[in-house]
């Protein structure tokens, strides 16, 4: 144990309940440090999750991916071959974390496990991250860079092309997940994207099974499937879209009928609830107890469809882990999705419980 960290842990001693702003001000670190030598501390077992370090004793945890966006928009009709004129922005976005920064957003505890590079694209992530997401249990590591996720957008505001510099998260290891089990023990849910490699997948399922904790998977692209868990039994929910079933299964949709026979394929391979989303036409639901096609509400005010599917995944777990049913469920995600993609962000800003609930209720 090095200086500063013995520094902390003699103030974490005489005050378990210290904050980490406190923290910084006695030891004279910047609260960044105090929460990286408190995550070494955590995986080294000399603390074992004192109240400063978990705000909530069950936080839902999100596994996966936390990206630096950057994002092209074509500013007429997008020429191949040639150059086309853009704008450019750069934000932070991954499935988890984009997930995690809504339902942070929602009053959710919330605590982010991913890995990352020591680099300024994480500086950037951390900076706009930590109001809503706990981070003390990040694996940061030296050799590797941050996550990147570059998409090509339309001027109709369609992604054309995705770019994904993921390699990071194959760091997220079975032995890395294991020496994060006192928080995911205490896990009230769950949720992980499919940027994590499967054998990490399969260890989740089996220690959530094992445990009684609630899961959520949700796929992030058609290739990534090839990272889902064997046995989806431990599965709660899955979100998951067309193209990704369709190749999962080796089949063709084509019709809200063909839809509806994905989703049950998905409860037949040991998932309780299953949604499948038909781009911005339809979805349908799947469970024991029911089974329904929704059509979805296009907007007219479309700016840009990055983040719809972690909105409408965020929006869904709210509802389902408040207790509301299943028709309410869907409506939050479906509502949360429409509000996200009229805006420039991949997380609305605007987004609170306060104002969810009353998105809902206009469209009731």
């Amino acid at each position: 144990m090095n200086e500063k960290e013995q520094m902390v842990l003699d103030n974490i001693k005489e005050n378990p309940f210290i904050s980490q702003q406190e923290l910084s001000d006695k030891v004279g670190l910047s609260r960044s440090t105090v929460a990286n030598i408190i995550s070494g501390l955590i995986k080294k077992e000399h603390v074992q999750g004192k109240a400063y370090v978990l705000n909530d004793e069950y936080p839902i945890v999100c596994i996966g991916a936390a990206n630096v966006d950057r994002k092209y928009y074509v500013t007429d009709q997008l020429i191949h071959g040639t150059s086309n004129p853009i704008q450019s922005t750069k934000s932070i976005g991954g499935v988890a974390r984009n997930i995690g920064e809504n339902l942070g957003r929602l009053s959710q505890d919330v605590t982010l496990i991913t890995a990352c590079g020591v680099d300024s694209e994480w500086d950037t992530i951390r900076t706009l991250t930590s109001p809503f997401i706990n981070l003390d249990y990040v694996h940061q590591i030296g050799n590797k860079s941050t996550g990147s996720y570059t998409a090509l957008i339309s001027e109709t505001g369609d992604m054309e092309y995705g770019f994904a510099d993921m390699e990071v998260y194959d760091e997220l290891s079975p032995e890395v997940l294991i020496q994060n089990t006192y928080i995911l023990k205490r896990a009230k849910c769950i949720i992980a994207d499919l940027n994590i490699p499967r054998a990490s997948l399969e260890f989740l399922c089996a220690y959530a099974e094992k445990h009684d904790i609630k899961v959520v998977l949700i796929p992030v692209s058609g290739p990534k499937m090839k990272n889902l868990p064997h046995n989806l039994h431990a599965v709660n929910w899955m979100i998951v879209n067309r193209d990704e079933t369709e190749a999962y299964f080796n089949m063709k949709i084509e019709t809200e009928e063909d839809l509806m026979e994905s989703a049950r394929k998905w409860n037949n391979a040991g998932v309780e609830h299953v949604i499948v989303t038909n781009g911005s036409s339809s979805l349908a639901y799947s469970s024991e107890q029911a089974a329904t096609i929704h059509m979805i509400e296009k907007s007219e005010k479309v700016t840009d469809v990055t983040g719809a599917g972690d909105s409408f995944s965020a929006g869904v777990v709210y509802g389902w882990l408040k207790g509301m049913d299943i028709e309410d469920t869907i409506k939050l995600g479906m509502i949360n999705s429409r509000k996200t993609i009229e805006t420039s962000y991949t997380v609305r800003q605007d987004l609170d419980e306060h104002q969810l609930l009353k998105n809902l209720e206009e469209i009731k």
